[in-house]
């Protein structure tokens, strides 16, 4: 859409008017219109009132779409189309992990629960024109309807032998009161040595009930094949796990292990023991994990027995990798796979610092496993050799469907 003469015109005078900052902004914004009508040109086939043989669409008015810039918001128009749609590929859209965040933040505004900070946060992200809960409207539904599916896709398409349970806490405001929730996060290593983030949750506590809840959804979706379970030993997981996975061995972490053993121990010595403790997990045989256990806690029992029995009490599920493939068992012994997504979901959640409700954490939450999700199909990279993971079906392969494991009893529940 060429400028008119009177475009012109209009276009000095206001430059002349103008100065600094208001020129800049002026010029930008006028330019950046001009490369979007041109762009919708190039899409749909024809200019404006032109009539091509290769049009593809017609137009159908405008939209209005504020982009702020370090010159200051320019008000621009987005062309609609009667049939598909159309995004100006230089104004790149928000990757969802931003929208989430950027939803979240206006809610906290809406709600009267933001202070100053967050008002700072709104603007810096784009809301220099002031926060209508129509506007949160709109982006929570652009968000939500992608993002449920995301959580709640079947889970069919393949077996998990691997899963991964952890949890991390946030601040949510519940009931006019700020209440800390847990977000339960399970990742899965495929068949073929692939990685995916199988379901995420909010809720009041790690509970039985909440852990087994989370499990059942779980296997509602789909999941299947899985042979062991790594996550921390809370006792109300520990009890679901063997409540709802059936057929499943439950490794402990051995990293929550070690940081439980210093809370019976003299700081001084803590390296001391946590080297010889790591001597069991370095062991290159399934009988040779199981003796040096015993070893480590006959050693460390005379000057720390409470770590001895810890030892004892915990040997099945310290030791279920061993019966695994000799080169899955650094993957498989504790839950340093989930630390990366921890670490980016505190980043993202520390900005908010408190949420207006849980269903904005939730928001948050499976916006930040989305995208992650999305690296690791996008760009596969196998977590554990392919070759590897034959060996842990082959009892199946051999006729027989189950297999039992380390404190699981011997089930057909799959």
């Amino acid at each position: 859409m060429a400028l008119s003469q009177d475009d012109l015109l209009r276009l000095l005078r206001s430059l002349r008017s103008s100065d600094g900052i208001e020129l800049v902004r002026s010029v930008a914004e006028r330019m950046l219109q001009e490369l979007i009508e041109a762009e919708t040109a190039a899409h749909i086939g024809a200019e404006w009132n032109e009539h091509t043989a290769s049009r593809t669409a017609f137009r159908n008015g405008h939209r209005d779409k504020t982009l702020t810039t370090q010159a200051g918001d320019l008000d621009l128009q987005i062309p609609k189309l009667r049939t598909g749609s159309f995004f100006p590929s230089l104004l790149e859209r928000r990757r969802r992990i931003d929208q989430a965040l950027y939803a979240v933040i206006m809610e906290a505004y809406v709600h009267g629960v933001s202070t100053r900070s967050v008002d700072d946060l709104v603007k810096a992200l784009g809301g220099d024109s002031g926060i209508s809960k129509s506007e949160v409207s709109r982006i929570c539904g652009e968000l939500d309807e992608p993002l449920t599916a995301f959580r709640t896709r079947p889970l069919d398409h393949t077996r998990f032998p691997y899963i991964y349970l952890d949890a991390t806490y946030c601040k949510v405001r519940v009931n006019h009161q700020i209440v800390s929730q847990a977000v339960v996060i399970a990742t899965g290593i495929t068949e073929d040595g692939g990685r995916e983030v199988l379901g995420t949750a909010v809720g009041d506590s790690e509970s039985e009930a909440f852990w087994s809840e989370f499990l059942r959804s779980l296997r509602e979706r789909g999941l299947s094949g899985v042979r062991l379970v790594i996550a921390d030993h809370h006792s109300g997981l520990v009890k679901a796990i063997r409540k709802v996975m059936l057929g499943s061995a439950y490794q402990r972490c051995r990293v929550h292990f070690l940081r439980n053993c210093f809370a019976h121990i003299p700081k001084g010595t803590g390296e001391m023991v946590a080297a010889t403790i790591r001597t069991v997990f370095a062991q290159p045989t399934a009988q040779a994990v199981q003796a040096q256990l015993d070893t480590v806690a006959d050693m460390l029992g005379e000057q720390f027995p409470k770590v001895k029995e810890m030892l004892l009490d915990a040997k099945e599920d310290l030791t279920a990798f061993a019966v695994f493939p000799l080169q899955h068992w650094k993957k498989i012994q504790s839950t340093n796979p989930l630390e990366r997504l921890n670490r980016e979901i505190k980043r993202r959640t520390d900005v908010v610092q408190v949420f207006p409700n849980p269903a904005a954490l939730q928001r948050l939450v499976t916006a930040i496993l989305s995208e992650l999700h999305d690296e690791w199909i996008a760009f596969p990279r196998r977590y554990l050799p392919e070759g590897s993971m034959t060996a842990i079906y082959a009892d199946e392969h051999a006729g027989n469907t189950t297999r039992a494991l380390p404190g699981t009893p011997n089930t057909t529940g799959e």
